[in-house]
């Protein structure tokens, strides 16, 4: 693939897997502005944000077989119309409860692009290339949380929170074109592959029981899951318990955002010397020993503003490392049905980010250590599924050249 293609391609790739954050950031600032125009509360215009959430964890499992099946392209079409439609009629709702059903369908068509994105690293881009292509990707996607509140602050305010569904809009027919005209039709439809309910589900057990995926898969899905415990509670962290304003909270937000892309970046040049599981396993220590520290750092007492905002940003650094790696080894076994591998990764990240999210509030009891101990629960646990599912992928190996070995010697005796 020729350069400038190559940097469409991931441009697209980019925009694809950044429809799910940008569409739940751009809305966050809307909230009590919405919540005045529908008559009702911002805790009930917030169901909104949990029908997102259950519509990308469910759609990613629908699309997964359905991308396999009928290549990626078609299934893009439909999601991302859907996502468009639905974002369009965001902008005349006049109840809360259309609200919360029109973003479960947008977050239905939205998913699609997410999970069509991660499949099609896997088919274009060689196996020991795609660790950097998820890192490039990272830097579209870390842009959200950085420009995504701060442009819907500033159009809910000038504009009406409605127009920010205008932009939502504007933006998936953008996306929808670039996807007609520009993106490649890089794997053609396999219609031996059923969508019977029995075969997708034996699909999905196919995937599982590969060692390499659910060892990835859960080291990935539990060390973002720290991400989702800082994003849920940093506000009240910040704003409640350290008394920044709104604004100095963005710029918090935005710096501590901008370590997750650098770190993405710097990724990308270690990959020249060292391998993903070397760079994920240096990376989930760190993040495991940062985390042990903000949250023993919570409990005694012993952290101001400054040396919670460093240690929260040397722990997400370390998550810029962790996601493009993961995400690269735990699909790398699979070519044929990359969808389905890529649906039920992105379903396991999501369902155990969103778990984590309402962790946190749950265990609110007015001070940081929700937060922090979650975060810290979140890394040692990625570390510890890591070495224990090493161990086990090795075993496997063993195992698997044994066999290799006495069925050479009974085919030559």
């Amino acid at each position: 693939m020729k350069g400038k293609s190559k940097f469409l391609l991931i441009l697209i790739l980019g925009s694809l897997s950044a429809i799910g954050p940008f569409s739940i950031d751009m809305y966050l600032p809307g909230f009590p502005a919405i919540a005045e125009d529908l008559k009702t509360t911002v805790a009930h215009v917030s169901l909104s944000l949990s029908s997102f959430f259950i519509g990308i964890s469910v759609g990613q499992l629908i699309y997964g077989p359905i991308l396999d099946r009928f290549g990626r392209k078609r299934p893009l079409y439909f999601g991302l119309s859907l996502y468009l439609l639905a974002s369009a009629c965001c902008v005349f709702v006049n109840s809360v409860d259309a609200l919360i059903t029109l973003r479960l369908l947008q977050a239905l068509g939205g998913c699609a692009g997410m999970v069509a994105s991660r499949a099609t690293v896997r088919d274009v881009f060689p196996v020991k290339d795609n660790a950097k292509v998820f890192s490039t990707l990272m830097l579209v996607i870390g842009i959200s949380p950085v420009i995504a509140p701060t442009l819907g602050g500033y159009i809910s305010a000038n504009f009406g929170w409605q127009y920010v569904f205008v932009v939502l809009t504007l933006l998936s027919a953008l996306i929808l074109t670039a996807v007609h005209f520009v993106f490649p039709t890089t794997k053609p439809p396999d219609l031996t592959k059923s969508l019977k309910p029995g075969a997708i589900v034996k699909g999905y057990f196919n995937v599982l029981n590969e060692p390499q995926f659910y060892t990835y898969a859960a080291t990935g899905s539990l060390a973002s899951s720290g991400l989702y415990a800082y994003i849920s509670g940093s506000p009240y962290v910040f704003m409640e318990l350290y008394k920044v304003t709104e604004k100095q909270y963005g710029w918090i937000f935005a710096l501590i955002a901008l370590g997750l892309i650098i770190s993405s970046q710097v990724n990308s040049v270690l990959l020249r010397t060292y391998t993903s599981e070397q760079i994920i396993r240096i990376a989930l220590l760190c993040q495991s020993l940062s985390g042990v520290i903000l949250a023993a750092g919570t409990f005694f007492g012993l952290l101001d503003l400054f040396s919670t905002i460093f240690f929260i940003f040397i722990f997400l650094c370390c998550q810029g490392f962790t996601f493009p790696n993961s995400s690269a080894l735990s699909l790398a076994p699979f070519s044929r049905n990359a969808g389905t591998a890529s649906a039920l990764l992105g379903a396991i990240q999501m369902g155990v980010g969103t778990l984590t999210s309402a962790l946190v509030s749950i265990l609110n009891n007015k001070t940081a250590l929700p937060m922090t101990g979650i975060m810290a629960i979140c890394s040692l646990s990625s570390f510890t599924v890591l070495i224990i599912g090493r161990k086990i992928i090795k075993f496997k190996a063993s195992i698997s050249e044994v066999e290799e070995q006495t069925a050479e010697m009974i085919s030559t005796s």
